[in-house]
């Protein structure tokens, strides 16, 4: 009864006042999202859900795309750096403010965005949101610090660089991004890890640290409280000479049901097969801060030689569509329609288990240990492909395979969205599957403000759940065909990126993707 009470209270009704069943769902109040643009150009936004956690949360318009050769390994170095000590606080200090949180308090880079953000009781908002700016503005960026994290790069390079299914995604960037921009490493790479100093790493804030590339999200607090909150520790922070002072509110509201949320938060340990957290393409949102590093889509190919692998990995991969485009939709429908997954993945349909890489390639062919689609969503690009990992012809072991015997059966489900019927039921299975997995996430307070954030970002405002379901709702046949053809269709002049390691390479890969009738080399 707390949550319907806290409704109640918030619309002036008197609690004591009995109310039927169906009163109390006709009173209960949509969450609404108001956003507020500072003097500075910060960006301040709220959504109003019920529960007993807090999230809040800093999300900047920088990353690893933004790096040059000269800066490159700087994201990871400031994801690693953040929370140590500061002008006002020592290290132990710090960590002793962060435990009095009651909460989670993290930094996670990706190519995209810088993030910041907390979950905790409500009444620690205001620490947390401290803790924050202390992080992000006053940085003490200490020598022996410093030398920490080098150390701590070097195990962690080491560590990832030998699971081939958390680098490779990082090899297939590169060579399909021509080593720039979204090809640019998550990971400080190793040749400049020495390279780290203080002035590196102030530059590099200088330059991304600006209020108009900032949003401060919050849920479970009133919006008012976090505006001036975000005024009393952000307000020192000066927009660049192009950007002139305007204040701004925006409340929208949406249709999307209340969650009782969790505190729990992403995994601090940097996920490198991550990409955007998000799926809400909006063409008419020209007020969210531009990119100001292209990234050109290149593909080619890289084979990397491991004789000593337990299996063998090749990779597919296309440029897809950015998050503004509204075909976005129809491609995220496909990469659930073709799924996939481990050969030993418990669990049911809800799994994916009657998804096409599952019933046309793992449930025949037992060599392949592990086949999947995979979607990485970016605001100007993305990428979408297949990959397999199956045991090595050259292993000796019975039913090994070479790259150049797997890779036609991944081609042939590409082709397969082109040339074949789609049945009904199938599409239909994949749009529900894709909509429950994007209202399942918003069911973790920590993902909603992080989701919030983005959005706002990227978008400048906050797409609904029900807007997104809708153009899911709205993917049919003709759309997948149609989709399927500008991104991989042979009249589509697109270049493939394959990426082969382990014991053999993928031979005349070119001749496979022109046999199907896919675009390719």
């Amino acid at each position: 009864m707390h949550k319907v009470n806290a409704s109640i209270l918030r619309h002036g009704r008197h609690p004591s006042k009995p109310l039927t069943k169906r009163a109390l769902s006709s009173v209960a109040p949509n969450p609404t999202v108001q956003i507020t643009t500072l003097p500075n150009k910060i960006r301040v936004a709220t959504e109003s859900t019920p529960g007993h956690f807090s999230s809040v949360g800093l999300y900047i318009d920088a990353g690893s795309r933004y790096e040059t050769p000269k800066t490159s390994g700087v994201s990871h170095f400031l994801d690693r750096m953040a929370f140590k000590s500061t002008s006002t606080r020592t290290d132990a200090e710090m960590s002793t403010a962060i435990h009095s949180l009651g909460g989670q308090i993290m930094c996670s880079s990706s190519r995209e965005s810088m993030m910041y953000q907390s979950s905790h009781f409500h009444q620690a908002t205001p620490i947390a949101l401290d803790l924050i700016s202390d992080t992000v503005l006053n940085p003490s960026f200490l020598p022996e610090e410093i030398e920490a994290q080098r150390d701590a790069a070097y195990y962690e390079i080491r560590e990832i660089s030998s699971k081939p299914d958390m680098i490779l995604p990082e090899v297939l960037h590169s060579v399909a991004y021509g080593n720039q921009g979204l090809g640019n490493p998550l990971l400080c790479p190793e040749e400049r890890i020495e390279a780290m100093s203080q002035s590196t790493l102030r530059d590099a804030m200088k330059d991304w640290y600006r209020p108009e590339r900032m949003v401060i999200a919050g849920a479970g607090m009133h919006h008012q409280e976090l505006v001036e909150l975000v005024d009393k520790y952000f307000s020192s922070l000066k927009p660049s000479a192009s950007q002139q002072p305007t204040i701004s509110r925006l409340n929208s509201t949406q249709q999307v049901p209340p969650h009782l949320l969790s505190p729990s938060t992403p995994s601090v340990a940097k996920s490198l097969t991550r990409a955007a957290s998000y799926l809400f393409p909006n063409p008419s949102s020209p007020s969210a801060v531009p990119k100001t590093s292209t990234s050109t889509y290149t593909g080619g190919h890289r084979f990397i030689k491991d004789t000593t692998a337990e299996f063998n990995h090749l990779y597919v991969a296309f440029e897809g569509v950015g998050i503004h485009d509204d075909d976005i939709y129809a491609l995220a429908t496909i990469q659930v329609l073709l799924g996939g997954g481990g050969s030993f993945s418990a669990g049911g349909p809800g799994k994916g288990m009657y998804s096409r890489l599952y019933t046309h390639i793992l449930n025949h062919y037992p060599q392949i240990d592990h086949c999947a689609s995979f979607h990485h969503i970016y605001t100007d690009s993305s990428l979408f492909g297949l990959f397999a990992s199956f045991v090595p012809a050259a292993s000796g072991l019975r039913g090994g395979n070479t790259p150049g015997q797997i890779l036609p059966h991944l081609v042939h489900q590409l082709s397969l969205l082109l040339y074949s019927p789609i049945p009904a039921a199938e599409l239909s299975r994949a749009k529900n599957q894709l909509k429950s997995s994007l209202m399942m996430a918003l069911e973790s307070r920590a993902v909603e403000v992080e989701d919030l954030g983005r959005q706002v970002l990227v978008h400048n405002r906050k797409v609904p759940v029900t807007e997104m379901t809708q153009k899911i709702d709205e993917v049919d046949p003709e759309k997948i065909r149609e989709v399927a053809a500008r991104i991989f269709g042979p009249e589509s002049g697109n270049k493939a990126t394959v990426v082969c390691m382990g014991h053999e390479d993928a031979g005349s890969w070119g001749e496979t993707f022109t046999k199907y009738g896919i675009a390719g080399a």
